[in-house]
């Protein structure tokens, strides 16, 4: 599996919500990209106080060849504003692209509805957006078939029903992980938390391994 600061050719960016009501998203989505042999990175993958939270997200999009930006949450919240951290980093990474040597990056951008992002952010025109409905399995099926474009041809990755599949069972496995790990699956469960469950079910159901009977 994939490992953070092991190569940036694996390092997926994730520019997502924060919040109870993305929960669901966020979590196919980090599962997805760790079960397809690529590492997320996420502000929220460590604490340093030391660390201003702009200075975080610039040194992860730098260490990034790829990034995933989720756009279907910039709603007017409870104070009347819309919430711009997305496009703000979506900004960030694209700049990162044109206006340094790191040519080679890549990201893929979501929204809930096709063509919704005209609505707030019409200057990404031409770029291609992909909905996902609000549906966790629709995050999966999209996450996965771009990372798989962004493979050799001899790579391989499951397909998205065995993905779906996979997930599925990682979900009901896991309340026993997260005991294992002294964990409560009643309440939040850290970054870091969960990317340690992910890769411990993952490595213990490796799809690059036979099965056995």
């Amino acid at each position: 599996m994939a490992n953070a600061g092991q190569s940036t050719d694996r390092n997926v960016f994730v520019n997502c919500p924060i919040d109870s009501e993305y929960k669901d998203k966020l979590d196919a989505l980090i599962f997805t990209i760790y079960d397809c042999g690529f590492f997320p990175r996420y502000a929220e993958e460590a604490a340093d106080s030391g660390e201003i939270r702009f200075d975080k997200i610039c040194r992860l999009i730098r260490e990034s060849k790829y990034s995933i930006h989720d756009l279907s949450r910039i709603e007017i919240n409870s104070p009347n504003l819309p919430r711009f951290n997305m496009p703000f980093e979506l900004g960030l990474f694209i700049g990162s692209k044109v206006f340094s040597k790191q040519k080679h990056k890549a990201c893929l951008v979501m929204e809930s509805e096709p063509y919704r992002y005209k609505q707030f952010c019409s200057d990404i025109s031409g770029v291609d957006i992909s909905a996902h409905g609000n549906d966790p399995t629709k995050v999966i099926r999209v996450v996965r078939d771009w990372l798989r474009s962004k493979l050799a041809r001899s790579d391989s990755i499951p397909g998205g029903d065995e993905l779906l599949a996979r997930y599925r069972r990682f979900l009901l496995k896991f309340p026993e992980l997260c005991r294992t790990q002294h964990l409560n699956p009643a309440e939040p469960i850290i970054y870091y938390d969960y990317i340690s469950l992910v890769e411990g079910w993952c490595e213990g159901d490796d799809w690059r391994l036979p099965r056995t009977s």
